[in-house]
C-alpha cells in the first residue's frame, strides 16, 4: 500500500510512532518495538498477536520493519476523527429516532436507556452522573446540543 492511500491524519501518526523507535534515521524498526508502538496507539496485545500482525507485513528475516510494513501493520489501529459535519448529521438523526414525537427533547430515561445500550457494563451511579451533569437544571428533558456533547463527551 502506498502513502497516498492512508488518510493524512493516519499517515501522520504513524510517522510520528515510527521516527520515535527509528533513533538514528536508518528507515527502520525492530520488531521488538512493535508492541511498544502499538501500545502507545492505544492496542495493548499478546506477542502472539504482535508477532502474527509482523508475519503478515513482514516476510523477510531481518527482524525489522520499514516504514510501509509498519504502514500496512499499523493503520488498522489508528482510528482518524470523523468530519464535525457527517458526525453531527448522524447524531441528529439519531436523535430524531429516540425523539419519536418530535418535541426536540429526549427525556433523561430515554437518554440513560441510549448510554446503557452504548455500554452495558456502565453502573448507575456512573449513569446518574452523567446525566446529572448534563441535565444541571433538573428538567428530565435533553435537547439536540445536549445529547451531541454527551455523544461526542
Amino acid at each position: 500500500m502506498a502513502e497516498s492511500e492512508y488518510d493524512k491524519d493516519q499517515l501522520r501518526i504513524l510517522r510520528n510512532a515510527f521516527k520515535a523507535f527509528d533513533l538514528e534515521g536508518t528507515g527502520w524498526i525492530d520488531h521488538s518495538d512493535v508492541s511498544a508502538i502499538l501500545e502507545i496507539l492505544g492496542q495493548k496485545l499478546e506477542p502472539p498477536a504482535v508477532k502474527a500482525l509482523i508475519k503478515e507485513v513482514d516476510k523477510g528475516t531481518t527482524n525489522k520493519l520499514n516504514f510501509e510494513q509498519f504502514c500496512k501493520l499499523g493503520a488498522r489501529f489508528i482510528e482518524v476523527e470523523e468530519d464535525v459535519g457527517a458526525l453531527q448529521a448522524e447524531l441528529k438523526e439519531a436523535f430524531r429516532v429516540y425523539d419519536k414525537e418530535g418535541k426536540g427533547y429526549l427525556t433523561v430515561a430515554t437518554l440513560r436507556g441510549i448510554l446503557h445500550e452504548l455500554d452495558d457494563k456502565i453502573s448507575s451511579q456512573d449513569l446518574d452522573s452523567i446525566i446529572e451533569e448534563i441535565d444541571a437544571d433538573g428538567s428530565g428533558t435533553v435537547d439536540f446540543d445536549e445529547f451531541m456533547q454527551v455523544m461526542t463527551g
